[in-house]
């Protein structure tokens, strides 16, 4: 079993979300890229863009299948890694590192109620992976 970091929230939906202060960084989890396969393809918002809780934020492809990213958080997009659109393969290889996706300045820092600790995500793939 992957190690899950404690530092970080967790959607149901494969998410992950480091908080500083009400700016986040967002990526997808071990369990989410390992799902995937080989990541080979990843589409993400402009700077600027809004983003809205549970909508779709972006695409990552991999060789079996593609997969919307939902968004944990809403708020504006400041940033996204232009480093994870040239290489896609860094979600696979660093999903909690270099693999993040999007950088985001929430709009409204109660949502980050709704997401899970390590503890209830582990439970929730550990239900998932049977």
């Amino acid at each position: 079993m992957q190690t899950i970091p404690d530092d970080l929230r967790y959607s149901k939906e494969h998410e992950w979300v480091r908080a500083d202060g009400d700016l986040v960084t967002i990526g997808i989890t071990h369990f989410a890229q390992d799902q995937l396969g080989d990541v080979v393809f990843v589409e993400l918002p402009e700077k600027g863009a809004s983003v809205r809780q549970h909508a779709s934020l972006g695409v990552v492809e991999s060789v079996k299948a593609a997969s919307d990213v939902y968004a944990p958080v809403s708020g504006e997009v400041v940033e996204r890694n232009l480093k994870v659109i040239e290489s896609p393969e860094l979600v696979n290889s660093s999903p909690y590192g270099d693999g993040w996706l999007v950088k985001v300045r929430m709009s409204d820092g109660d949502e980050m109620g709704a997401l899970l600790d390590a503890a209830a995500y582990g439970e929730h793939v550990g239900a998932s992976a049977q």
